[in-house]
């Protein structure tokens, strides 16, 4: 397959193979964006997954909410990536399942069941259509350091569950560092692909790494085929499937996390603004975030509607980015066709799933580590003096350490142990309460973001 050369517009970034605006051939187009879903799939169906099985819902239920996931992703991410009107960032940014809802979704359904779960989470998703038009308002609260405290939470944060997949052998009876092995050859594939200094060895090199290491599973006999499915051919969405229900009691935790998630959102956004070229500041850039921000909100509400868990804007998606060199986003019209096609048709969505964990956790190790590489970028940006370096401290303490002690958490009130249980909440609130209350003397560094 031919790799045309980048164009002249993205010559200005070393880092770039093609530019946001450039117009990518449909082959590299394809084969980045399997890779961009290959990174978030996962993601984006282990919510449900985990739900399903918290509060045991029956085979079919479970897999019409996975194939909801997938569809409301590929609807979030054309949004995203198409930007008409208000909506949408105009970047390569892809929406799925958000697991920061997990522990109110959960209490919901064992009270009302999947009725008041998607009640709750419809009546409270339209929060972020209603502030996305006020946040270039909230700049000086919203501050560059914010969002990098955020980003580089992200990150961190999800760099554990890479050691997870790669922590077991890779099928039963293998040695029981045949995983970490595996994990490690795809790192290694992936960087010796990137340190080539081939574009097309740079756009393939996940893909590359991933086939590698499914290749060393399957000589361990670490492949398996997917579970067998209910049967259906095709996934019909329905409105409203489950009905209606509504109890006030758990309408607090589903609205302040919307706001924990519009945080992320703007951490996320500004992360691949950057890896975009783009200038994380200015007007064009809170155009980018209300227009993200609006778009989550909307595709979460329509996620709702027919039956499926909020959304979010993903950090996994920014160390593609980072890795194939690629931030056209045209790439997203071509992952929204895929993810429509596994959502509609479950028998290819769930061979989609099998890749083996050994293999995932050795990409998501690199992914994550980038992600959290665009945090520190971020905050480089914003400056690192004296007050800069403790609220990064502070943050950074909150959001890593806090989520360390559960016992702790379980015994604080319903609400406060939601939103501190996620390290990014705890400490992405850290950080913006002490930039709010702990003002510059001169605003430097906050007077163009």
């Amino acid at each position: 397959m031919e790799i045309l050369p980048p164009p002249a517009a993205s010559a200005a970034q070393p880092h770039i193979v093609y530019g946001l605006e450039d117009r990518i051939p449909f082959g590299p187009s394809l084969l980045v964006g399997v890779q961009h879903v290959s990174a978030m799939v996962v993601g984006t169906i282990t919510p449900p997954l985990i739900l399903s099985a918290v509060l045991k819902f029956s085979a079919a239920d479970t897999a019409y909410l996975i194939s909801i996931a997938l569809l409301a992703s590929a609807f979030g991410t054309w949004l995203q990536c198409r930007q008409r009107g208000p909506v949408g960032s105009g970047l390569l940014s892809v929406s799925g399942t958000s697991f920061a809802f997990l522990q109110p979704l959960t209490a919901a359904g064992q009270a009302g069941g999947l009725a008041l779960m998607l009640t709750l989470s419809g009546v409270t998703a339209p929060l972020l259509i209603v502030l996305a038009p006020f946040l270039s308002r909230l700049r000086r609260v919203f501050t560059p350091l914010v969002s990098g405290v955020v980003v580089l939470l992200i990150g961190t944060s999800l760099i554990p569950t890479a050691f997870y997949s790669m922590a077991a052998p890779v099928r039963s009876g293998a040695p029981a560092w045949s995983g970490l092995l595996v994990g490690l050859v795809v790192v290694v594939v992936i960087v010796a692909a990137q340190a080539a200094g081939r574009p097309w060895l740079r756009i393939a090199s996940a893909a590359i790494g991933v086939s590698v290491g499914c290749g060393l599973c399957a000589l361990w006999g670490g492949l398996q085929a997917p579970a067998p499915g209910t049967g259906a051919w095709f996934t019909q969405p329905h409105f409203l499937p489950h009905g209606w229900s509504f109890d006030w009691k758990y309408l607090p935790p589903f609205a302040f996390i919307y706001l924990v998630s519009l945080l992320e959102a703007m951490g996320d956004i500004t992360a691949t603004s950057q890896l975009s070229g783009l200038q994380p500041s200015g007007p064009e850039h809170w155009r980018r975030l209300t227009g993200g921000v609006l778009a989550d909100g909307i595709t979460s509400t329509v996620s709702a509607l027919f039956g499926g868990f909020p959304s979010a804007t993903f950090a996994q998606n920014n160390g593609v980015i980072q890795i194939t060199g690629v931030a056209s986003r045209r790439v997203g019209y071509v992952m929204a066709g895929i993810l429509t096609l596994l959502g509609l048709v479950p028998a290819i969505g769930r061979w989609v799933t099998v890749m083996p964990p050994a293999v995932l956790g050795g990409l998501a190790l690199m992914m994550f580590g980038l992600v959290a590489v665009a945090g520190i970028r971020l905050l480089l940006t914003a400056g690192l003096g004296q007050r800069e370096g403790v609220i990064v401290a502070l943050s950074l303490g909150m959001g890593l350490g806090l989520p360390t002690q559960p016992a702790l958490l379980g015994s604080l009130p319903d609400l406060a142990s939601a939103l501190l249980s996620s390290g990014i909440s705890a400490g992405g609130l850290t950080a913006l309460l002490l930039s709010f209350f702990w003002r510059p003397k001169h605003l430097t560094h906050t007077a163009g973001y």
